[in-house]
């Protein structure tokens, strides 16, 4: 395998997981604010902002998914964006959680993996844009 069909290959992997993680942040979030009473008891003390939060955001995991398949440099703008704002709201949930505020201590993994994921993608596509020819 060359070197750039290893790049396709890993900028469609890449792309893949991003739509999945996207799809399954919608998916998720969108049972605990939509699915009634039921599954709002399931999430126990959710915290209302980062689960809209991480809701909405899930619509732009799919959108970078796309950009990253497409090669499109806005993608990697928008990685850079997403790991901001999601170490952001992270660290406003910490201070929800610090002011004594109720919370679910899953929330704390879950937003550690968002991070990392986002904060992961944005430095691949940091390589890649530099590398190849991601276009504008």
């Amino acid at each position: 395998m060359t070197v750039g069909k290893r790049s396709v290959v890993s900028n469609r992997l890449v792309a893949g997981f991003a739509l999945i993680f996207g799809i399954l942040t919608i998916v998720s979030g969108g049972r605990v604010l939509f699915g009634g009473p039921e599954a709002q008891a399931a999430a126990g003390n959710a915290v209302r902002f980062v689960l809209w939060f991480n809701f909405l955001s899930g619509f732009a995991y799919a959108a970078a998914a796309v950009g990253i398949l497409l090669l499109k440099r806005w993608a990697h703008y928008l990685a850079i964006a997403l790991a901001i704002t999601i170490v952001a709201v992270f660290g406003l949930f910490g201070w929800h959680v610090l002011s004594g505020g109720a919370y679910e201590v899953r929330t704390v993994g879950a937003m550690t993996l968002r991070s990392a994921v986002w904060i992961g993608i944005a430095l691949y596509l940091q390589r890649r844009v530099r590398a190849t020819a991601f276009k504008a």
